[in-house]
């Protein structure tokens, strides 16, 4: 698959295929462009399969091979992965394979949405170690999302938020954000108890995630109220994604034991500015959905 046209980089890719690393690439879009054999083994990839991050992983969930997930609910583990691949410029975890193997995976993300990812076998270090680091990185993870819908929390997406104001002070990159409210939501509570209430914003999550990118951001910040952040997006790119959230949401049928039930979100969005503080931002969002909610509900409106 070319994607380069630079024969440095091709000459450097071609080298990684008979590598016992597990070499691969990603687009911004999050499809497979690259792959060395290592890899393709390990995941259970034919020569020229292109799927993208997610198909790869439901397929391996599926039929037992590649990662290890374990895990019932294979679209809510997606949903939490995914709130955090692709938010730091480098990342580096621990990961096991169906195969028995345990790898020490790194993820490059370059300016441009795509990503490298390199695998080492680590399955020889001493156990003890072992299980000490998957305890440090479970701890990681819990401490970063959200109980109930798998995203990012409250503290999470805080922080993935000041990261985007800093690099706007750096360099100018803008981003676009959000502050999503589910309407009425006391309603459904009320009428069709709590567990209803948490499967709708379970619903709600999933839903998003299905819009979103691979590097925007999508945590709870309490109780029916969602931050999402759209890192590298310009105001016309941001109303046109925050109106798919808001028309994927209104046409879904949340609850099968209730399909007459529907309901709607209401959204305050803006860009981030130069020099402005978290507080700023989410007040300047908060006000926002204020007015969406005075208006109607089931729009979004522009921050000041």
């Amino acid at each position: 698959m070319v994607f380069t046209t630079d024969p440095i980089a091709l000459q450097l890719l071609a080298s990684q295929q008979d590598t016992p690393l597990l070499v691969s690439l990603f687009d911004a879009h999050d499809q497979l462009q690259f792959a060395n054999a290592a890899f393709r083994q390990s995941y259970g990839l034919g020569p020229d399969e292109q799927p993208t991050w997610a198909e790869m992983l439901l397929r391996n969930h599926a039929e037992g091979v590649g990662a290890l997930i374990e895990t019932t609910d294979i679209a809510s583990w997606l949903v939490s992965a995914r709130s955090r691949r692709g938010k730091l410029p480098f990342r580096a975890f621990e990961a096991d394979l169906c195969d028995g193997r345990w790898v020490w995976m790194t993820e490059t993300l370059r300016a441009d949405g795509w990503m490298l990812c390199v695998a080492s076998d680590i399955t020889e270090l001493r156990s003890s170690e072992r299980v000490l680091r998957q305890a440090r990185d479970v701890a990681v993870r819990a401490a970063q999302t959200d109980v109930l819908t798998g995203i990012s929390n409250r503290a999470h997406i805080l922080q993935l938020l000041e990261q985007s104001i800093a690099q706007m002070d750096l360099d100018g990159t803008p981003c676009g954000v959000a502050l999503v409210d589910l309407d009425h939501f006391k309603r459904v509570n009320d009428t069709y108890g709590h567990s209803a209430g948490d499967a709708v914003l379970k619903h709600f999550a999933h839903t998003v995630h299905e819009v979103l990118r691979r590097d925007d951001g999508l945590g709870r910040v309490g109780g029916e109220e969602f931050l999402v952040l759209f890192p590298g997006m310009v105001a016309t790119g941001l109303e046109n994604i925050v109106t798919r959230i808001l028309d994927a949401v209104r046409s879904a049928q949340p609850l099968p034991d209730h399909p007459q039930f529907a309901y709607t979100c209401s959204a305050g969005m803006g860009t981030l500015k130069p020099n402005e503080s978290l507080r700023s931002v989410y007040n300047r969002l908060d006000e926002a959905l204020y007015a969406a909610k005075a208006a109607g509900r089931d729009r979004c409106v522009w921050a000041s």
